[in-house]
């Protein structure tokens, strides 16, 4: 039987690339479509939903998924913002009710496999900078991806703290944001999607990943991924590099 979905934040064009994706599969039924002025925890009550996917923004994520899991239904959150506390308080409770739940600051699988590759290149390469670059509409800065990737490089790196390199800036803000002493540079502007370039350095050489979405189609195989994997998990995953 498939499994029921509901898509919150389905007016947005993440959401719409979600219900075309869920409506090309056997297995995954999308059963309702909210946008702002819909009812999150009415629409879970009246639908038996297994799974609520959220697209929608950095300013209600929080309380959207503290509803989702209150309710006890899987939670997929594609929505950005959640900061480092919140994704903790949130972790603890649906260990709580031993509920799997999936927030992922990216679904592209290119986007998991730099990040990736970044962490395996950390034991070889001190030196690390992120720039990140996405369209003029997103509004929270940097984007998870790149935080995401920080954290993985620090926590790849063989030495536990390495030094950033000193500057002198004319400009505050000018040398990026710093994630465990790695700069983080946002760009924001038109005709962008989703890009980012980790630059390394070492022993007189330069190494870069960089990851490219083009279209929005590029993250729904990582949805779909999330919402058959998410029912077996009994935790809060954050990355989706846990489950690929």
């Amino acid at each position: 039987m498939p499994m029921k979905v509901i898509v919150n934040g389905a007016t947005g064009k993440m959401g719409q690339e979600t219900v075309k994706a869920l409506a090309a599969t056997d297995d995954l039924h999308c059963i309702a479509t909210l946008s702002r002025n819909d009812s999150l925890s009415e629409t879970i009550n009246t639908y038996q939903a297994d799974i609520v996917i959220d697209f929608t923004n950095a300013d209600v994520v929080y309380q959207n998924t503290q509803t989702i899991i209150h309710a006890g239904v899987h939670p997929v959150i594609g929505s950005s913002g959640l900061t480092a506390e919140q994704i903790q308080s949130l972790t603890n409770q649906c260990a709580k009710q031993s509920l799997g739940g999936i927030i992922a600051p990216n679904f592209s699988i290119g986007a998991i496999l730099m990040m990736k590759y970044a962490k395996d290149a950390a034991r070889y390469f001190s030196q690390a900078e992120i720039i990140e670059m996405h369209h003029d509409k997103k509004l929270d800065a940097p984007s998870g991806t790149a935080i995401k990737t920080a954290e993985l490089i620090a926590e790849g790196r063989s030495s536990p703290s390495v030094e950033r390199p000193k500057s002198k800036e004319h400009l505050p803000g000018s040398r990026g944001a710093e994630v465990h002493g790695i700069a983080i540079h946002a760009v924001r502007l038109p005709s962008l999607l989703a890009h980012q370039k980790v630059i390394m350095s070492e022993h007189d050489q330069i190494f870069e990943i960089h990851h490219d979405s083009l279209h929005r189609r590029s993250f729904m195989p990582g949805v779909l991924l999330a919402c058959r994997k998410v029912t077996t998990l009994d935790t809060l995953m954050y990355g989706l590099e846990n489950l690929v």
